[in-house]
Order: C-alpha cells, then sequence, then structure tokens
C-alpha cells in the first residue's frame, strides 16, 4: 500500500529512502485521480524495489507548490532524492512501469 506523504515525512520517506519513490499528487475531489488511484495501489503492490507515495494537494499545498504540480493526477519519481521523472494526468499501467524501469 502506498504511503502518505506529508511536509513532516517528506524528507525522510523521499529525500532520504534508499529506493526510488514514485509519488502521486492526488485530490479527493478529483475523478481522473480516483481513476489512477487503484493502478498507483498495484504498483505499489506488485513493485517492491520501490517506495510508492501519495500526496493529498488539499492538505499538502505546500509540496504541491514546491514539485510545480500544476495539475492532478500527477506522478513524480523521486531518485536519490532527485525528481527524475513525471506525468500528467491518468496513465496507463505500463506507462508508469516504464517510467519506474
Amino acid at each position: 500500500m502506498p504511503i502518505e506523504i506529508t511536509a513532516q515525512n517528506f524528507e525522510q520517506e523521499v529525500l532520504r529512502s534508499d529506493k526510488p519513490v514514485l509519488i502521486d499528487f492526488w485530490a479527493s475531489w478529483c475523478g481522473p485521480c480516483r481513476m489512477l488511484s487503484p493502478v498507483v495501489d498495484e504498483i505499489a503492490d506488485e513493485h517492491p524495489e520501490i517506495k510508492v507515495g501519495k500526496v493529498n494537494v488539499d492538505e499538502q499545498t505546500e509540496l504541491a507548490i514546491r514539485f510545480g504540480v500544476s495539475g492532478i493526477p500527477m506522478l513524480i519519481l523521486f531518485k536519490d532524492g532527485k525528481n527524475i521523472d513525471s506525468s500528467m494526468g491518468v496513465v496507463p499501467k505500463s506507462a508508469i512501469e516504464k517510467m519506474i524501469g
């Protein structure tokens, strides 16, 4: 299951992670986010080599602003604390799997 990422745990869970971290920026009112969410959950369950987190943009506006989230859902992949890839909108599972390598 994905973990909830907040401003409080971001540094520990993402920047200091020893494995790549895929973050799903989402909101409860966002229809496309609800479509993408089960796919992100599957990625979390099927890919133990990465960490998967979710950021609720309504609750964590500072993180959304920090990473230039202009539309949701938005996925950002971090490796060694750096943003190395991203995608916006609903994307197929195969595209996410390609993104995480």
